[in-house]
């Protein structure tokens, strides 16, 4: 799986990128989903940050698997840019205005994003059974 270096930036509106995204977390039963909404912040890689966990590294790369056909299949988009997939401990996928962050428990710990952008807008969504 290797995103395209030459894509444009989706005309498709990026709360509707976004909600695909938690719902395919959510298909895979990813963990702990967090939106980080950074617009109102002048320094930002981007205007958002979703992050979410994976119990295994065989469900971190199903949600980065699902993540990017559902969004391919149904919007016409790729991410820009993957980052960490062959790793199975954190995956980063570049939507432009959006970038999805998939942990391992303790690699999220590690990072520890949300601490780090403590001034973003949070907004937590449920895990389906």
């Amino acid at each position: 799986m290797t995103a395209p270096s030459n894509l444009q930036k989706s005309p498709i509106d990026t709360s509707t990128i976004n909600t695909l995204i938690v719902e395919s977390i959510q298909d895979k039963k990813g963990k702990k989903i967090v939106r980080l909404d950074l617009r109102h912040l002048s320094e930002r890689p981007a205007d958002y940050f979703i992050i979410c966990q994976g119990d295994s590294p065989t469900q971190i790369n199903a949600i980065v698997q699902h993540i990017y056909r559902e969004l391919k299949d149904k919007v016409s988009i790729s991410p820009f840019h993957i980052e960490g997939y062959s790793s199975g401990t954190w995956s980063l996928l570049d939507y432009f205005d959006t970038v999805v962050h998939v942990f391992y428990p303790e690699t999220r710990q590690l990072y520890n994003l949300e601490s780090l952008w403590s001034d973003a807008v949070f907004e937590e969504f449920e895990e389906l059974d």
